[in-house]
């Protein structure tokens, strides 16, 4: 999704949110991520007197941004993902599946996360999730995500068919959005 993202191409707006906007999309945040609003994380991310902005990109994706730096994007469908620096700095903050060491150079590449590389020997479901949940992907032998994507099937489900693509791909590491340090 965002393998070529870059400020001057990826971004057609980048617009200061209205306060009922950004406690919208701040609610938001908070149902899908409890763990942040439980730990008084979100009031940190997200603090009432920063000025929220929001970047409009291609595919009717939206960047929260605060301070010049992206920390969460939604899609229409109002999903939101952290961005993969945010994971790596509160990494409970999601549910995890971690992927065995032969998967890992075909997820730093973009590919779909395939059942066999969640349930192989090298792999771990973490945390049991339903089907179209976002989920954080880590690699077997690694401490920090690789990358972000969407379960195609429950958990239960990839144990028991142990066939097909599981979990598809968002962001992964090195792609043109974890090379976005700042939007100015």
């Amino acid at each position: 999704m965002f393998k070529k993202f870059t400020r001057e191409e990826s971004i057609s707006g980048l617009n200061q949110a209205k306060s009922s906007v950004a406690r919208g999309v701040k609610g938001k945040i908070a149902d899908q991520f409890p763990y942040l609003e439980e730990n008084g994380i979100l009031d940190i991310l997200l603090p009432k007197k920063t000025p929220m902005h929001l970047a409009k990109c291609p595919g009717h994706i939206s960047l929260v941004v605060m301070d010049n730096e992206p920390l969460f994007f939604g899609n229409r469908d109002g999903l939101y993902f952290p961005t993969l620096r945010l994971l790596h700095k509160y990494p409970l903050m999601m549910p995890r599946l971690r992927v065995d060491r032969g998967a890992i150079k075909f997820v730093l590449s973009g590919a779909n996360i395939m059942v066999p590389g969640l349930t192989s020997a090298g792999a771990t479901i973490h945390d049991e999730v339903e089907e179209q949940v976002a989920v954080a992907i880590y690699a077997e032998g690694k401490e920090h995500a690789l990358a972000l994507g969407v379960t195609l099937m429950s958990t239960k489900d990839m144990r028991d068919s142990n066939k097909g693509i599981g979990v598809e791909l968002i962001q992964c590491l090195n792609d043109g959005l974890w090379k976005t340090l700042k939007l100015e």
